[in-house]
């Protein structure tokens, strides 16, 4: 029979009798990926940005600028991605200047896993890190504790494994930048429908030897359409059936008070002496 399967109930209650906490819901959060193509490499992220069971920006940012050819998507704490972004872009930029050449992503990498390693994964920055340099097309993934991948196609953050379903379903050897940037899209769109932690836009980073090019909201699919009908009623809408207006003088005459003559007995007040 079709409909919802309530077998597990007491299956539950007797472990839960026994000690076994309960199954609870998971919070989740983002959807971050990364693919590489021929001539350069894409990044992408959802735009929901969550405070525990609350949505709390629909439109967050998680794709960092790290050097101009080199960018990071970031799942985690949202103020732990901004700031360790910011902090290795100012260290990467001062290390190419004393340097004198443009910035490696290796180098990129290496200052964020030893930052991240350092903080024992207190800081909860997951990090997607692309770009390219004068040694090639480079992409990796940065974990909390420090530890990294480098891959062709990555993917990360609780919404993580649908849009890796999408990547190993999909994914080739030789992509063109509209086949890897649809590629990204479509993964990242999966996360949204499938996780409860991500949603609302696709957000695009495109990285190539020449330029970067972000593609900021590229796909709307869960854009707030108009309301169908209009609930502003006109005055007048509303008959009035019935009106009786009762004047300040007149209340007494709705009112019933009792005197308590002087004399009585009454209870007395209990005074502090």
């Amino acid at each position: 029979m079709p409909g919802f399967d309530f077998s597990n109930y007491n299956r539950n209650a007797a472990l839960h009798s026994r000690g076994v906490p309960l199954p609870k819901a998971t919070s989740t959060g983002t959807t971050i990926v990364g693919c590489i193509y021929d001539g350069g490499v894409v990044i992408a992220a959802d735009t929901r940005a969550t405070s525990g069971p609350i949505v709390a920006d629909k439109n967050c940012e998680k794709l960092h600028y790290i050097a101009p050819q080199i960018w990071c998507a970031g799942a985690g704490t949202a103020a732990d991605t901004e700031f360790t972004t910011a902090l290795i872009s100012s260290q990467l930029e001062l290390h190419s200047l004393s340097t004198g050449r443009k910035p490696r992503v290796v180098t990129c990498m290496t200052l964020l896993k030893q930052h991240l390693f350092r903080y024992q994964g207190y800081i909860g920055a997951y990090l997607v890190v692309a770009g390219v340099d004068p040694t090639g097309t480079h992409l990796f993934t940065v974990h909390a504790h420090g530890s990294t991948d480098k891959l062709p196609y990555v993917t990360m953050g609780s919404g993580s494994l649908a849009a890796m379903s999408v990547f190993e379903t999909r994914w080739k050897a030789s992509l063109t930048q509209d086949e890897a940037v649809a590629l990204c899209a479509e993964a990242i769109e999966a996360g949204i429908f499938n996780d409860l932690g991500s949603g609302s836009n696709v957000d695009v980073a495109i990285i190539t030897k020449d330029k970067t090019t972000l593609k900021r909201n590229y796909i709307k699919p869960n854009e707030r359409s108009q309301k169908l009908k209009s609930y502003a009623f006109k005055k007048g809408t509303t008959a009035v059936l019935n009106e009786k207006i009762i004047r300040k003088e007149e209340i007494g005459n709705f009112l019933s008070i009792h005197e308590i003559p002087v004399g009585q007995d009454t209870e007395k007040m209990d005074v502090d002496s």
